[in-house]
């Protein structure tokens, strides 16, 4: 049984910085496409940033340069490190494993719980 477990939320002033990790097991981790995906409240839930099983990025235009996708296979773990946080990032966020690599919803098939990131300013 898949299961992902977020953490690393919490609330920080404008500017400031948060890495968020994820927790994955019952499944061959290094195999799928993880992903971190976002969802505010009245909004689509949006992608992120996802990594491909190789290690290649994909950013959303509105993160890059300020936030940084990685994942440890030996630990079975995702990371999103995000700095210069803004107001506008306060949201939901989830992580995502499937097999496609897109920063689409439809391409992950497990999500995590969630973890909450306030920015204020």
């Amino acid at each position: 049984q898949v299961q992902l477990v977020e953490s690393g939320g919490g609330s920080v002033q404008a500017g400031g910085s948060l890495r968020l990790s994820c927790a994955a097991s019952g499944y061959t981790f290094s195999s799928l496409c993880m992903g971190w995906f976002r969802q505010a409240p009245g909004k689509e839930r949006e992608g992120v940033a996802v990594i491909k099983p190789g290690g290649s990025t994909t950013y959303a235009d509105s993160v890059k340069g300020r936030f940084t996708i990685s994942k440890d296979n030996a630990k079975k773990s995702l990371y999103l490190q995000m700095n210069s946080l803004e107001p506008e990032d306060t949201a939901m966020y989830y992580c995502a494993a499937g097999w496609g690599c897109r920063l689409k919803r439809d391409d992950f098939s497990y999500w995590g719980q969630g973890t909450q990131v306030t920015v204020s300013t």
